[in-house]
């Protein structure tokens, strides 16, 4: 269940973590990734485009072509790929969706979702893919 990031945006982090796991140099294709992480056939392109547009991957055209890293992994962090494909709102609205809700007028969960809302962004600002590679592999393994 999505609590936080649309699909297509937790769609799109499997996506770069799988990549993580290939070899820096191989392109992976788009059918490749939507098997291997059961990706719904809509919206592979969709991510891969918005990601091929913030620089966090690149295409390859031709034979074979495919999808791959645009940057070493050491200098893409999974906020990154958050701010590709569902930006920064999620860090700047309301939880309950209250247009007024602010310091000044909170709504009933103000407090409680600026801490977890806080923590969440500094969580996926900290670590950079290469940091989290050998978790990544282990996940990615058991698909």
């Amino acid at each position: 269940m999505t609590v936080i990031f649309s699909k297509k945006c937790e769609y799109g982090i499997q996506a770069v973590l799988y990549l993580v796991t290939t070899h820096e140099n191989d392109a992976i294709s788009a059918e490749n990734i939507k098997k291997k992480l059961g990706i719904p056939k809509e919206f592979v392109s969709k991510i891969l485009q918005s990601l091929t547009q913030h620089g966090i991957i690149i295409s390859k055209k031709g034979k074979n072509g495919g999808f791959r890293l645009a940057k070493p992994a050491s200098k893409i962090k999974l906020i990154d790929i958050v701010e590709a494909i569902d930006g920064f709102e999620v860090f700047e609205s309301c939880l309950l969706g209250f247009s007024n809700c602010g310091n000044k007028n909170p709504c009933p969960v103000h407090e409680t979702w600026g801490k977890i809302r806080n923590e969440t962004y500094r969580m996926l600002k900290a670590e950079t893919l290469e940091e989290l590679k050998e978790k990544i592999k282990m996940k990615i393994i058991l698909l």
